[in-house]
């Protein structure tokens, strides 16, 4: 469809010099607190809403500080034990007007059972709205025409969603992918009738058979799962890259997970190199997508239904399994700083209020604001005070292959006791034949490079690292054998209590 291909990237180039109303005008404060007020005013009239006085609220001069002082911080337990079941049951206006129709299901990498995240009309329209500017970002990049013809294969869960009485429940990429605009339907794929595929394996076998007949430029999707599945349509017609089939794939849309430790893996499938996106779509929002290719960081969307709080990261405000304390500072858009590691606090249009999310941002710009995800708040190491995040172990991974010349396909770690001490755990997945002793000693340097608490514990209390090294597909079985196979999901950096207990069960069997 040529014509519609020009018509696409001419509205791309004139909409992306018109900003939108007010956005260059506005700060990123002054749109926040546009953003709050348009949230209370919706949800005035919900349960929650009238529980909280919003109606009062609005009335504030100071909108957010009274905000912060009336409403508590929640995060999923005691948000769905007191409000968030009850729209599960199929009561209206609870924390949101109307019925929540969807649940997403989520788990992230931090819980073995899933939640329920509620996705509103509100929300998917915010999704959608947010997408849009995505898309309108793509005239930086400057492809030609004939990149807007292609097709984009979007690698998610299963579109067949499960009715419970009241409600639809499935993962979030299945949910907005059932929702997607119908001019949309000629570009995506796998296609309508792949996509409801529940059967992860059945789902890769069909996209593999229907390869051929399709002209991709654009792939989204978790990149450990998408590289099984460039690899398996290599192998499956004996090909040397992925681009002997789809010459013309461009674009790697990615998000959820560090693409760096998988980079180096993910580039032997390709004949020449691909544009990288990353995304920030979690289940309780659209957060931040990369607008500029000249940076590794993501713009915060401060205007499309999210209010943002933040609190730095650090041992004054959470303990050491990650919860947080009473008597916490918090920041908002305005006070936020360069280069400090907060946890993310969001309100939403969905009808999370003050609502932990469980990640881990870190500003690398205020002009505009943007953003890099480091972690998640559960998900460190913290045995005697080295403060070891996912962002440093993902750093230690890409630097090994680097090194190395290796390939990685996945990787967690886990603390342990040891000599009435400590040691670290490292499994390492990897088809490659690796010395653990010598991918002991340089992860360990690694680490001393990259966080000065860890040198100095590595000394005093951290006894020993261990490395244990794996098949890649014993990571992949246990995925399977969890039921999180494919999809969203991400296996755990870091393994802690029941999770770790699982590992180790599973291990033995093997």
């Amino acid at each position: 469809m040529p014509l519609l291909g020009s018509i696409i990237k001419r509205a791309i180039e004139l909409r992306s010099k018109i900003p939108s109303e007010g956005y260059r005008k506005l700060s990123g404060y002054t749109q926040q607190v546009r953003t709050l007020k348009k949230l209370l005013r919706k949800g005035q009239y919900t349960a929650f809403g009238e529980h909280y006085e919003f109606f009062d609220l609005l009335k504030e001069k100071k909108i957010i500080t009274a905000f912060q002082q009336k409403i508590p911080i929640y995060d999923y337990n005691s948000i769905f034990m007191k409000w968030w079941y009850r729209s599960l049951n199929g009561e209206a206006y609870v924390c949101w007007p109307g019925k929540v129709k969807y649940f997403a299901l989520s788990s992230g990498t931090s819980e073995s059972s899933s939640k329920h995240i509620p996705v509103t009309s509100d929300m998917l329209r915010a999704i959608k709205k947010t997408s849009i500017k995505q898309l309108f970002s793509l005239a930086q990049f400057d492809f030609p025409r004939e990149f807007y013809e292609k097709g984009m294969l979007m690698l998610g869960g299963s579109t067949h969603l499960q009715y419970n009485g009241t409600y639809y429940e499935g993962d979030l990429s299945g949910i907005t992918t059932g929702n997607l605009p119908f001019w949309f339907q000629h570009f995506y794929k796998p296609g309508k009738r792949i996509s409801k595929e529940r059967d992860w394996s059945t789902k890769l076998d069909e996209i593999v058979r229907k390869a051929p007949e399709w002209d991709i430029g654009v792939i989204v999707g978790v990149p450990a799962w998408l590289q099984i599945l460039l690899e398996r349509i290599i192998n499956h017609y004996n090909l040397k890259t992925i681009h002997d089939i789809w010459p013309n794939l461009s674009i790697y849309v990615h998000g959820g997970v560090s693409f760096g430790p998988y980079k180096k893996g993910f580039e032997k499938l390709l004949s020449y190199p691909l544009t990288y996106i990353e995304t920030y779509l979690a289940s309780e929002g659209f957060i931040a997508f990369q607008s500029n290719q000249n940076t590794n960081s993501m713009q915060m969307v401060l205007d499309n239904g999210l209010f943002y709080e933040f609190i730095p990261f650090n041992e004054n405000n959470f303990d050491t399994e990650g919860e947080l304390k009473s008597n916490h500072e918090i920041f908002t858009i305005d006070t936020v700083r360069e280069n400090v590691e907060y946890a993310l606090i969001i309100s939403t249009s969905a009808g999370a209020w003050r609502y932990i999310i469980g990640d881990t941002i870190k500003f690398t710009s205020l002009e505009p604001y943007e953003i890099i995800i480091t972690g998640r708040i559960k998900h460190f190491l913290n045995l005697c005070g080295e403060h070891l995040s996912v962002d440093n172990i993902n750093m230690a991974v890409k630097m090994l292959e680097e090194e190395l010349n290796i390939e990685v396909r996945e990787f967690t770690v886990t603390g342990t006791k040891y000599q009435n001490l400590f040691a670290h755990k490292w499994y390492i997945g990897t088809d490659d034949d690796l010395d653990p002793g010598i991918i002991r000693e340089k992860i360990d340097y690694y680490l001393k490079v990259l966080n000065d608490d860890y040198r100095v514990e590595r000394i005093e209390a951290i006894k020993e690292m261990i490395v244990e090294i794996l098949p890649s597909k014993v990571f992949f079985d246990w995925m399977k054998e969890k039921g999180k196979e494919g999809g969203q999901n991400k296996f755990p950096r870091i393994l802690k209590n029941s999770q770790l207990a699982d590992w180790e069960a599973f291990l033995k069997r093997k």
